[in-house]
């Protein structure tokens, strides 16, 4: 707890104030996405790097402006690595002999060398064959291009939601669907386990970012909603499954964190990654959504239930209603719902420029990208303040003002 008595670490909601957020400004990653390997990197297209960062700086400027404190993912994990133990496991967890063959104690005694800002920014942003400070031997080496990545970069880094997200009383750290996001997670364990600011704080973790039961269960933070009133929303998507979400309530529930975690099926296409990509909470009683696709969407309610033997067991429901299930879950008579602006084809367009994907710092107030005209001013008709940032470069990475942010305290509705 600081001295404003708002706790460090604490998500109560989707649209109290927002009082601390998680960013990763764009960085020397970005630059090294091309054509060639976008899709291997889950990019559709390729970012002007110096814009993006222009456009990033001036929603971290609108944040701040809002009264929110803005840390970067960048410099706490550099601060976390001058700490000898937080290092050595980072490096442990992101480098094993199976990887690197004859050349792992090398490159663990060079990277365990660097300063801590280089090795941050190499963690993030991969390193090259021609910039390391020795000549690695054996096959992979003596085929490899100067170009080839020893580490590869995380460009996804960008997308500070999906790798971890607070919950109530603590954090989630995600189970990622892709191998080319597997690695953002060790750095976020990283800073909430050895940095000053988290290592002695009290919160408990949902979630350890490891895969659970016979299948391999994912789950990544685009898809959970924290709606408030005890209860979370969580999207069935391309990432995310019925097994994670199981055990996510379950874990809420044991600590009595949630009462309730509502669960809805969304089409398993890129469109659509998270949930977050067609239903975002934009005030108390109102949701921003992409109808042609929450309108079919299937919903459950998962509550606590104790059985004869005093075990804690998850009921699941059907829901008749998403919305319905909503209002009850926030004791409203009912919930506003906000569509997509424009006609079809407008409307269609605005969800994939992350129309629906909006960042809320208190009730009734929204970041939004700006060139969604339409779904703007839907919004500002219904009473909900619109405050737009630049969408040119950052939108083309395929994630709007929330998907950008990791809400670490926020109070609640």
């Amino acid at each position: 707890m600081k001295g404003d008595g708002i706790p460090d670490f604490h998500v109560a909601s989707e649209v109290g104030a927002l009082r601390r957020v998680l960013l990763h400004r764009p960085d020397l990653s970005l630059q090294r996405l091309t054509p060639s390997n976008r899709h291997r990197l889950l990019f559709d297209e390729v970012l002007w790097v110096r814009r993006a960062r222009e456009d990033h700086d001036a929603f971290a400027d609108v944040l701040r402006e809002r009264g929110t404190e803005v840390l970067y993912l960048g410099d706490l994990l550099s601060e976390t690595l001058d700490d000898p133990a937080a290092r050595d496991w980072v490096l442990s967890e992101r480098l094993s002999e199976a990887q690197y063959g004859s050349f792992h104690g090398e490159l663990l005694r060079a990277l365990g060398g660097m300063e801590s800002a280089q090795l941050a920014e190499h963690l993030i942003g991969g390193l090259t064959v021609a910039e390391l400070p020795f000549r690695p031997t054996g096959l992979w080496a003596a085929a490899a291009d100067e170009t080839d990545f020893v580490l590869p970069p995380l460009p996804n880094h960008l997308f500070a939601r999906d790798p971890s997200a607070w919950i109530y009383g603590g954090v989630m750290i995600s189970a990622m669907a892709h191998p080319a996001r597997w690695r953002e997670t060790v750095h976020l364990k990283a800073v909430y386990r050895f940095h000053p600011r988290f290592a002695n704080a009290d919160f408990h973790t949902w979630l350890d970012g490891e895969a659970h039961g016979p299948v391999a269960s994912t789950i990544e933070g685009g898809d959970v909603l924290v709606v408030g009133n005890g209860t979370v929303l969580v999207g069935l998507s391309e990432r995310t499954d019925g097994h994670a979400v199981d055990l996510l309530a379950r874990r809420l529930f044991e600590k009595n964190a949630a009462r309730r975690v509502i669960a809805v099926r969304l089409p398993r296409v890129r469109a659509y990654m998270h949930l977050d990509t067609v239903m975002t909470m934009v005030d108390r009683d109102a949701f921003c959504v992409f109808p042609e696709v929450v309108d079919r969407m299937k919903a459950w309610s998962l509550r606590p239930e104790v059985d004869d033997g005093g075990a804690l067991g998850v009921q699941v429901t059907e829901e008749s209603s998403l919305f319905d299930a909503l209002a009850d879950a926030l004791d409203l008579d009912r919930v506003r719902v906000l569509t997509t602006g424009g006609d079809q084809y407008q409307a269609e367009r605005e969800q994939w420029d992350d129309g629906n994907n909006l960042l809320t710092l208190e009730p009734g107030v929204v970041v939004a990208y700006d060139r969604n005209v339409d779904t703007n001013a839907r919004l500002q008709r219904a009473g909900i303040e619109v405050i737009t940032i630049p969408g040119s470069e950052l939108g083309r990475g395929r994630g709007g003002a929330r998907c950008m942010s990791c809400p670490i305290a926020r109070d609640g509705l």
